[in-house]
């Protein structure tokens, strides 16, 4: 039982490092096909000024994600569908990157995808709710939530792909904390494909940092989002207890919080949902004078802090069996003040310091005005 264990947690790490070591070594190709394709970066609203990067990123991080699953997983039953999934979800990006789609047909292939897995059982059967207990779920409504959720999450990342590295290093946070978690509930097929995202995301990174030499484009951005949403369907919603509910909010508050209040924004001003702006969080970082890296680096530290609170949630339980652990109380109590401690302040640089600076209002106000013509 010890060996068995102990080998499934030596595959979650070959899985990042091969992962790892794909991405590294394949993004330049990619990026050399991208430019002969002319899939390169141009200036668009709501997006990185263009700098002629070759977009397509995704195509590396797919075969990242692919290989170690090939070599280390089951593919059968969720599995199968999980990659199958993966497979459309980065196509309909690469179609995306290379001639363009409109807003309906985007989402027609991001839901094609997100029904793949649920096709193959990967959907939310039962549910925990808060202060009601356990319920089972009829199939309609199930299978629909889930293709609802996975394709939000999709979308949520697509959204945050907006600096240099940044989708990259939240995604790379959510995967390596739904790794350890997948770990702990004893699903290891669910930890190693987010250990496998974990390394692919990382490896990019040495090529998508700023100033970045290729962009994930569409591609990499459904597939990072596509696959962390169906894994935690997987790995973490068939469980049910209340940290079903509790972890997968907290790893990936960041985009949440981001793609909230972007619709939100564009639903006061009158404007299509669809449509790029410059409201997403990055952006108004950049408003504020921060640099790409500065804004990275703020965003990352960030997702840190709530992953750190999802992880204690997890791994240092206050109370469990009836009784108090004074121990983990502490250790949740200080990353908890920490993570909403970086989340004031993150509200306090965007809000309170722009409505001290009338240039900084003016500033988003312009951006807000700009012509949108792209959807996001």
């Amino acid at each position: 039982m010890v060996w068995h264990e102990l080998t499934g947690h030596l595959q979650v790490l070959y899985g990042a490092v091969a992962a790892l070591v794909v991405v590294v070594m394949l993004t330049p190709a990619v990026g050399g096909m991208a430019r002969l394709l002319g899939a390169v970066d141009r200036s668009e609203p709501g997006r990185r000024p263009g700098r002629g990067v070759p977009r397509l990123g995704g195509l590396a991080l797919f075969l990242g994600v692919f290989v170690p699953a090939l070599a280390f997983l089951p593919i059968h039953g969720g599995m199968r569908g999980i990659l199958l999934g993966a497979a459309v979800a980065t196509t309909v990006g690469a179609v995306d990157d290379f001639r363009g789609l409109r807003w309906w047909e985007k989402l027609a292939g991001q839901v094609a995808a997100a029904a793949i897995p649920v096709g193959f059982g990967v959907w939310v059967h039962t549910f925990t709710f808060p202060f009601i207990g356990r319920a089972v779920l009829p199939t309609e409504l199930g299978t629909t939530l889930t293709v609802a959720g996975i394709v939000a999450v999709m979308n949520m990342v697509n959204f945050l792909d907006g600096l240099d590295g940044l989708a990259a290093g939240v995604c790379a946070i959510a995967a390596g904390s739904f790794a350890l978690i997948d770990l702990s509930l004893g699903r290891p097929d669910a930890a190693i494909l987010t250990a496998s995202v974990f390394g692919a995301c990382l490896g990019f990174l040495r090529h998508n940092f700023y100033p970045a030499r290729i962009f994930m484009g569409d591609s990499g951005a459904l597939l990072l989002g596509f696959t962390l949403a169906s894994v935690s369907v997987e790995g973490l919603l068939k469980t049910a207890t209340l940290v079903a509910l509790v972890l997968p909010l907290l790893v990936l508050a960041v985009p949440l919080i981001d793609t909230g209040f972007v619709v939100a924004k564009r639903i006061k001003h009158g404007q299509p949902v669809y449509v790029a702006d410059r409201a997403h969080l990055h952006h108004r970082f950049e408003n504020i004078g921060f640099s790409q890296r500065r804004a990275v680096a703020y965003l990352y530290g960030w997702c840190a802090t709530l992953a750190a609170a999802a992880l204690a949630t997890r791994f240092a339980p206050p109370h469990q069996h009836g009784d108090w652990n004074p121990m983990h109380l502490a250790i949740d109590v200080v990353v908890g003040v920490a993570a909403l401690g970086a989340s004031v302040y993150v509200v306090y640089l965007l809000e309170i310091v722009k409505l001290a600076n009338p240039f900084i209002r003016r500033r988003e106000e312009l951006a807000r005005a700009a012509p949108e013509r792209r959807s996001a």
